[in-house]
């Protein structure tokens, strides 16, 4: 993998993810219907065709809750440091080495491992983190996109709200690297980047 330390949020890191499938977007490409992909991975495509073509990041719609959950990170990644007695290295956008315009941005390195904060506006989400590890499951695809790039073991998913009482703050569930959805999202990631050079093919052709 190839890491590029830059803060996240920041332009050059929006420059430095444009075009790529990222561990965020992981769910939209994977999403299915009965009758076959969902129309989320058809708008992931356009997207991605877009700012390969103008080698500019999309704007993207950011609600109440992203500007919380990014408004929270720091305090939360210091408090999963202080849970878990370990140093939590920040990193940027790192790119894989395997798979062409793919990469992630975890929220933070630790040991083999990673780790991944989410800050839910609704406490009746991190209530079913506590009880049950429910965000893990929410984000599976996102957290083993995570492990495909950075070839870490595993990723701590953990939920932070500081509204709850002392103890009951942090949910931390572990994830493990799963070779069988690793192995499909390889798959999905190499046939989807052709459709979107394929895209892009036909739209060089339309100048000419």
């Amino acid at each position: 993998m190839s890491k590029a330390n830059v803060a996240q949020e920041g332009a050059d890191w929006l420059m430095a993810r444009a075009g790529c499938f990222t561990a965020s977007r992981a769910s939209d490409l994977m999403a299915k219907t009965k009758s076959g992909p969902s129309a989320s991975r058809g708008s992931l495509l356009t997207l991605l065709a877009v700012e390969r073509l103008t080698g500019q990041p999309v704007e993207t719609y950011r609600n109440a809750a992203m500007e919380r959950g990014i408004e929270l990170e720091a305090e939360a990644r210091d408090a999963y440091s202080f849970e878990v007695g370990a140093a939590v290295e920040e990193a940027g956008f790192i790119r894989c080495d395997s798979l062409p315009n793919t990469g992630c941005s975890p929220d933070g390195l630790v040991a083999d491992g990673l780790v991944e904060i989410k800050c839910p506006a609704n406490m009746a989400k991190h209530l079913e983190a506590l009880r049950t590890g429910e965000h893990a499951k929410e984000y599976a695809w996102q957290l083993q996109h995570q492990m495909m790039v950075t070839g870490r073991d595993w990723v701590d998913a953990v939920s932070y709200d500081p509204r709850f009482p002392d103890g009951l703050r942090l949910a931390v569930t572990r994830v493990y690297w799963d070779e069988d959805r690793i192995r499909e999202l390889r798959e999905s990631i190499r046939t989807a980047d052709q459709e979107v050079e394929s895209i892009l093919s036909e739209l060089r052709n339309m100048k000419k």
